[in-house]
């Protein structure tokens, strides 16, 4: 049995567009500084300080995502937003300036993510990426863990959180 808990949406700028309110939980080092949606999840790996504590994989997680993004722009190449998302990384992160450079392009639709939440630890996450057909560019992002894991106790003791925090705001 699996525990299905979040759903991300976003654009092909990487906007993150909405998430379900264990989804805000469970990213909240991204959400941290305050910020409303959309927040910018390839600003958020190449230029907050907390997204390598965040992605123990991170050198592969950034890899991928700079493969999707170099898809995206081929894709829009006429999207300033996004060229200019680009420009910004290129000029603030030498990371993200060498793996521009490598022109690897490729998209994991699913697969394991590792996070290490700052109050849950660490969580082994099974995603699918699923493309909206009706809306071009847009992905709903899910995450899945079994019931009875270290992953999956720690997922539920998140939403509990979440569900407090919902009504301890509404």
């Amino acid at each position: 049995m699996h525990l299905d808990l979040v759903h991300r949406r976003h654009d092909r700028r990487f906007d993150i567009l909405a998430a379900n309110p264990l989804g805000l939980a469970l990213y909240s080092p991204m959400f941290s500084s305050g910020a409303t949606l959309p927040v910018n999840s390839m600003r958020f790996n190449f230029l907050d300080p907390h997204a390598q504590a965040f992605y123990p994989d991170w050198a592969q997680i950034s890899r991928a995502a700079v493969a999707s993004l170099r898809i995206a722009a081929a894709k829009n190449a006429h999207d300033q937003q996004l060229m200019n998302l680009i420009g910004e990384l290129s000029m603030r992160s030498e990371p993200f300036r060498a793996m521009w450079a490598a022109q690897d392009v490729y998209v994991h639709r699913h697969g394991t993510k590792r996070l290490r939440h700052p109050a849950i630890g660490e969580l082994d996450l099974a995603y699918e990426a699923l493309e909206l057909p009706g809306d071009d560019g847009l992905t709903i992002v899910t995450y899945s863990a079994e019931r009875g894991t270290a992953t999956g106790d720690g997922l539920e003791l998140l939403a509990a959180w979440a569900a407090t925090q919902l009504i301890v705001s509404g």
